[in-house]
């Protein structure tokens, strides 16, 4: 009887499984003065080529939320990236999950979007002495997000070609700087071989009433790495910066206003450590100074909208400072949250957004756990 359930477990988790290779070449924009041109070289940093190895699993309907998204496929990737500028930029790879969706699914063709998320690996980050040049990277590791729309054939019963394109992000959320990103737009062709023959999609009545309206709040909390470039220290610990924390509350409604989609309004609580920081020197070390607890508070406010994937959801809210301390040195007033979260159950969750502004510049990465109320309509 084991015996008979490890078989049967075994051909749950072959069915539907297919391997991918992918290849990619394509254009870095040019955000920083690194990428420009201001580098060893003396050379622009714009072009990337970059070759995948994925596996993946395609959904078939065991699900509601499988059926909702048209039956995709999702799974794990490996990566490797080359900026042709190994010396300063190093050979970076990246493990990362991925979900691939149709907007439109035809009897032999599919067009669909894709969003790839992980982390990154092996980058010549910034260093002072030996890698000045490099601001776009400040540490050996980074996340990496990739988003693109593409099309899937059938070439034969096994062997599908997959042609499209996707824009990267990488970045470390600010956690290390200076941290300006890396950005890219690149075409891509795949060749898939998929380890079963035919599909059969199951199709079910789905709910018609959407899930209950809700109230979601969380606490975050987070570091944020400041550089003291005025200071006269020792270069390599002038450049290893300040580590402040950063802290808050976030609140929102929600309403779901279709089987994927929920859009909300909402508040923000922030502390920041690093607002109106001042420094001193001891030892040849950077140690910071008490400053009022009050001027390092915000608040912000911002609309919503949630994308829900099953349990997982992908947030966007475009959000807007409405107090803060006034300073010079203020970010935009306008600033982007993206995040994800996992919900364990109806009420708990818990996840990570991203706080940037000028859409390209991380401020700080929001680490968070929540709890949610439901309420019927």
């Amino acid at each position: 009887m084991a015996q008979q359930d490890s078989l049967q477990q075994k051909e749950r988790f072959l069915k539907n499984l297919s391997f991918l290779a992918m290849y990619q070449a394509g254009y870095v924009f040019a955000t920083n003065e690194f990428l420009r041109g201001v580098n060893v070289e003396s050379e622009k940093v714009n072009s990337i080529q970059a070759i995948s190895l994925k596996v993946s699993k395609q959904t078939t309907g065991d699900n509601d939320w499988e059926q909702m998204y048209n039956y995709p496929n999702w799974g794990l990737g490996f990566y490797i990236a080359d900026f042709d500028n190994s010396k300063e930029i190093g050979n970076p790879f990246a493990f990362y999950a991925f979900i691939n969706a149709p907007f439109v699914r035809k009897e032999k063709l599919t067009f669909n979007w894709e969003l790839g998320i992980g982390a990154t690996f092996n980058w010549k980050s910034y260093n002072p002495v030996t890698n000045k040049y490099n601001i776009s990277i400040g540490a050996s590791n980074s996340f990496y997000i990739d988003a693109g729309l593409n099309i899937n054939y059938p070439l034969t019963e096994r062997i599908n070609f997959i042609g499209g394109f996707s824009l990267s992000h990488f970045s470390n959320g600010g956690i290390k700087k200076p941290n300006y990103g890396i950005n890219s737009i690149a075409p891509k062709i795949s060749l898939q071989y998929n380890l079963y023959d035919k599909l059969n999609f199951k199709e079910r009545q789905l709910p018609k009433k959407f899930k209950q309206n809700e109230f979601a709040f969380s606490v975050f909390a987070g570091v944020k790495n400041v550089i003291f470039d005025s200071v006269n220290i020792d270069i390599l610990e002038k450049y290893e910066g300040v580590f402040f924390t950063v802290a808050g509350l976030n609140a929102a409604v929600n309403k779901q206003v279709s089987h994927k989609s929920k859009i909300g309004f909402g508040f923000s609580l922030s502390y920041d450590g690093s607002i109106n920081a001042q420094i001193a020197i001891d030892k040849n070390e950077l140690t910071p100074l008490k400053t009022p607890f009050k001027d390092k508070f915000q608040i912000s406010i911002f609309p919503s909208y949630e994308l829900v994937v099953d349990k997982l959801s992908l947030i966007i809210q475009p959000s807007f400072y409405i107090y803060r301390l006034k300073m010079i040195t203020n970010t935009p007033i306008f600033y982007q949250r993206v995040g994800l979260k996992y919900h364990f159950n109806n009420n708990i969750f818990m996840g990570l957004n991203l706080r940037a502004y000028d859409f390209h510049v991380s401020d700080f990465i929001e680490w968070n756990v929540g709890y949610r109320i439901l309420w019927k309509k």
